[in-house]
């Protein structure tokens, strides 16, 4: 490990956040989001302290060059934002979740698994990123 590797932080505001939050998948390169659409946004569960993905310039544009950022934090126009009202953790570029080049492995903050059915029924929004079933009808 080197100080110039991507990480996950402290949010900027030094503290835990839990809250609704909505992101926008905006990019379809892994297998885990082929049963939703590019730009469809979703509500999903945060729930963390130490959540902020922060890397250098040089590795934020690869990851943006080669298709690997899957998901960001977005307002209420659908743009990605750095406003801790929607961004809660102050995620370099938005972003929410990422993946391998090959797409295969994601790595995300938001809780998709708290997401079911029962469960955030006064919130409004799409909770299902369908990414468990996707996942599970890719690797079968």
């Amino acid at each position: 490990m080197t100080e110039d590797m991507p990480t996950l932080t402290f949010n900027e505001i030094a503290r835990h956040q839990s809250m609704m939050s909505t992101t926008k998948v905006v990019s379809k390169l892994s297998p885990w989001f082929n049963k939703v659409s590019l730009g469809e946004e979703f509500v999903i569960p945060i729930s963390h302290g130490e959540g902020r993905f922060v890397a250098n310039e040089e590795v934020l544009k690869e990851l943006k060059e080669n298709g690997q950022i899957a998901t960001q934090y977005v307002d209420l126009d659908g743009n990605a934002t750095y406003d801790i009202a929607y961004n809660p953790n102050g995620s370099s570029l938005a972003i929410e979740g990422i993946t391998s080049k090959d797409g295969r492995i994601l790595g995300k903050m938001g809780h998709s698994e708290r997401s079911y059915t029962g469960v955030i029924k006064n919130i409004p929004g799409n909770p299902d990123q369908k990414i468990f079933e996707s996942g599970v009808e890719y690797y079968r």
